[in-house]
């Protein structure tokens, strides 16, 4: 979906900000923790201030956030913004995500803290948009362009494409989490998603399914 949003001439994207804060905060040890902390400013209300609420010269900004990494801040500033949940069959993330983690934990799936999310901004009046990487995949024109509708600005159709291999605006931990979007240069289906789920991982899967179940209804449909 970055990729996606950073072919749009009107549009900055900016490749998970909070990352070095979460890693602050927690002290989890990822790949590439140190390259990451180095990279980034690691006071998450800096960022959220100086980075994510800034303005910019063109009119579009987009962010890509993980869930988890929004640990120990104050989370009303999403009720600034246009929030698009992105949800993704559960058994696929964790199936790709035990590749480079083993020990997955619900809060790295963060299926559970989205539909906590949700219902925030719903709560807030501040209504957030799903979208279903399944249905992206299968009417990625029908879908991109009711979502460019429900955020009111207009659809491009090089949003359906960009090159392949590293982009400049990748974050610097790319080299170990983005090898097979790496070789993608539209939304198409990969091999990979077809990984068998680990069998440790079966109870993980139940509980993130129940959440999905309950988000993917509010999903943008073809």
């Amino acid at each position: 979906m970055m990729y996606s949003f950073a072919q749009r001439p009107d549009t900055i994207v900016f490749d998970e900000p909070l990352y070095a804060h979460y890693l602050r905060v927690t002290n989890a040890d990822h790949p590439g923790r140190e390259e990451t902390l180095l990279s980034q400013n690691n006071n998450g209300n800096e960022v959220v201030n100086e980075i994510i609420l800034a303005e910019y010269e063109k009119p579009v900004t987009f962010f890509k956030q993980m869930t988890h990494h929004l640990v120990s801040l104050d989370e009303a500033f999403l009720t600034r913004v246009s929030n698009i949940i992105f949800i993704r069959n559960p058994k696929q993330i964790i199936s790709s995500y035990a590749v480079v983690r083993p020990d997955v934990k619900m809060e790295d799936i963060g299926i559970a803290k989205q539909w906590e999310l949700f219902s925030m901004l719903n709560n807030n009046e501040t209504k957030p948009i799903v979208l279903d990487s399944g249905d992206l995949l299968k009417h990625p024109s029908k879908i991109l362009s009711a979502l460019c509708d429900a955020l009111e600005i207009p659809f491009y159709e090089q949003m359906l494409h960009w090159p392949a291999g590293a982009k400049t605006y990748d974050g610097i931990w790319a080299k170990y989490w983005y090898s097979n979007v790496h070789t993608s240069t539209s939304f198409e289906r990969q091999e990979t998603s077809s990984r068998d789920l680990p069998a440790n991982l079966q109870s993980l899967y139940e509980e993130s399914k129940f959440f999905y179940d309950k988000l993917s209804p509010y999903s943008i449909k073809a």
